[in-house]
Parts: structure tokens; C-alpha cells; sequence
């Protein structure tokens, strides 16, 4: 069964994913990224204004094949 790696970066922290996820596919892999992804704007702080999250999927001969990015942008709107 392939295996498959899902690295983070948020902007400050990058975080390398050294075990991996046993997969059948590709599909599945992304799958489980939309999952991660997912989790992750559950999280959102309301806090800063801007938070990007970036994950990328790579394969058993560590190729990047999948990306994603999340993106939370808030700004204030001028009321006329």
C-alpha cells in the first residue's frame, strides 16, 4: 500500500510529516488532506486579522503531487 506524507506550514511553523498515512490511492490522500484542512479552519482563531495554512501531500518517493491552502482574511469595510 503506498504511503503518503502531509506537511503543514502556517505561516511561521513548517512541520514535515516524517511517518506518513498508508493510503490505497491518490483519492484517498486527498481525502484525508480536505479532512486535515478541514479540521483546521474548525480551529480558527478569531483573534488575528489573516491566517494562511498551507499543506501539500507527497508521495512514497516524496514528489509533492497534492496541494491546499487555507486562507482567512478579515478586514474592516468603510460604512458610507
Amino acid at each position: 500500500m503506498p504511503r503518503y506524507f502531509i506537511d503543514l506550514h502556517d505561516g511561521a511553523t513548517f512541520v514535515r510529516d516524517t511517518v506518513g498515512f498508508d493510503l490505497t490511492n491518490e483519492a484517498e490522500a486527498r481525502e484525508r488532506l480536505v479532512r486535515i484542512m478541514t479540521k483546521i479552519a474548525q480551529g480558527l482563531t478569531p483573534a488575528p486579522d489573516r491566517q494562511d495554512f498551507l499543506a501539500v501531500v507527497r508521495d512514497d518517493t516524496r514528489q509533492v503531487i497534492l496541494r491546499a491552502h487555507l486562507s482567512l482574511d478579515i478586514e474592516r469595510v468603510a460604512v458610507p
